[in-house]
């Protein structure tokens, strides 16, 4: 049975949309985003801040397990952070070896760590013999960081780590999140590996989700920015594995959802500008799938307070159904 995981975008994808995605159904697991250890042991606040979800058992409301995903280059402070969050009630950690950020990367971190996978062994290690034995550890890494020459010596050392899990994102960190996403070196991982496996990459639809496993051979997949342009992808991926279609969600149940997350960020006093920006960012993607979001990021762009852009969604609900209806957009 096809796996889905929640991507992890820093930035984006936070415990209020962690609630909505998995409310809206498909996903079985969800990751934080990255909580970046460098020189300290984290109070427990810094966990909740990242991972509220711990506060009810690891899981999100709809009772998805939520992993914390922790990010650094020394090995023992990894491993005492990870350590103090399994005591917190996260129910894995999952280790960042991916992000291509170039601020992260000049502090010895993120996918920088793939030029020498020795690193990753040694950072798997020390977290895997931190935590408790029934907590599972995992880690994502990339192809590679300016070419993919070490692409199997990164997936061995996370596995040699004692990690029970790897995701790949089938690019190198140079090659950033611009297409395409190399699927066919997912099958030659998962070949050389033992343990369990997810693919990660360009999965903007179920087209893309259906070519990436016939290609990769992966039954799990992570989503990132396919699952924030089209909410409800992983529910029409189970759909699909189960033999059934289910149509696009509709306009109005996407700007409703927007509507919802302006509600989470009221109920801990996010500022005016941080609600309009989360939402004008998650409109751009949302562009991708649904013809409307073309005309509405554009109506919405240069809006900053948060009442005027509430309006805007509302009133677009309120819009016949007629002038709702989707038109598909031709592919990229």
């Amino acid at each position: 049975m096809t796996h889905l995981v929640l991507a992890p975008m820093e930035g984006l994808v936070d415990w209020r949309v962690r609630q909505l995605l998995s409310t809206t159904g498909g996903f079985d697991l969800c990751v934080t985003e990255f909580i970046r250890v460098s020189q300290n042991l984290f109070p427990a606040h810094v966990f909740h801040r990242y991972c509220p979800e711990l506060l009810n058992g690891g899981k999100t409301l709809s009772g998805v397990p939520v992993l914390v995903q922790l990010m650094g280059h020394d090995p023992e402070l990894m491993g005492e952070n990870a350590a103090f969050a399994t005591t917190l009630g996260a129910p894995g950690i999952d280790i960042n070896f991916g992000c291509p950020s170039k601020t992260v990367n000049k502090r010895e971190a993120g996918a920088s760590l793939l030029k020498c996978p020795d690193n990753l062994f040694h950072i798997v290690s020390a977290v895997r013999r931190a935590v408790p034995a029934d907590i599972p550890v995992s880690a994502k890494v990339r192809l590679g960081f300016s070419d993919k020459e070490l692409f199997l010596d990164i997936a061995r050392a996370v596995e040699a780590g004692g990690a029970q899990h790897l995701t790949v994102h089938a690019r190198t960190k140079l090659e950033g999140y611009k297409p395409p996403a190399h699927w066919e070196y997912l099958a030659r991982i998962r070949e050389a590996i033992s343990i369990g496996m997810t693919g990660n990459g360009e999965i903007w639809d179920v087209a893309d989700y259906e070519k990436c496993r016939d290609i990769s051979g992966c039954d799990s997949f992570m989503i990132g920015r396919g699952a924030i342009a089209a909410p409800d992808l992983a529910n029409r991926i189970k759909a699909f594995e189960g033999g059934a279609h289910v149509p696009k969600q509709s306009w109005a149940d996407v700007l409703a959802m927007l509507l919802a997350y302006c509600d989470l960020m009221d109920l801990d006093g996010a500022p005016e500008h941080h609600q309009a920006g989360r939402i004008k960012q998650w409109m751009a993607l949302i562009r991708k799938s649904h013809a409307q979001g073309a005309t509405c990021f554009d109506e919405i762009k240069r809006i900053n307070a948060i009442d005027d852009l509430r309006a805007k969604l509302c009133h677009d609900m309120s819009l016949p159904e007629n002038q709702q209806q989707d038109v598909p957009i031709a592919a990229e």
